[in-house]
């Protein structure tokens, strides 16, 4: 029995860290993923580096992105921070 509370707090706060930084992280990731597979072309998007453009072309995980008139660049699809809403 003392041996069991010994482990009590152990316990309680592993399930504490589940639940404050484990679980939320795993949703953000599950979310990141569901954005990433859903863009198309024509999706406004903002990049990692701060770059705002449109989407054009998707091939694979490669991306072509306008950025500005006649101003085109490949990237790799996992570098899309965020859509952007209008």
């Amino acid at each position: 029995m003392e041996q069991l509370q010994l482990f009590i707090p152990l316990i309680v706060f592993f399930a504490v860290m589940y639940f404050l930084v484990i679980r939320p992280q795993q949703q953000q990731q599950k979310k990141r993923k569901e954005m990433l597979d859903n863009l198309k072309a024509g999706t406004k998007i903002r990049t990692i580096g701060g770059f705002y453009g449109t989407i054009e072309k998707i091939k694979d995980d490669e991306l072509t992105v306008r950025l500005a008139e006649n101003v085109r660049v490949r990237m790799a699809r996992f570098s899309v921070e965020s859509i952007v809403e209008e």
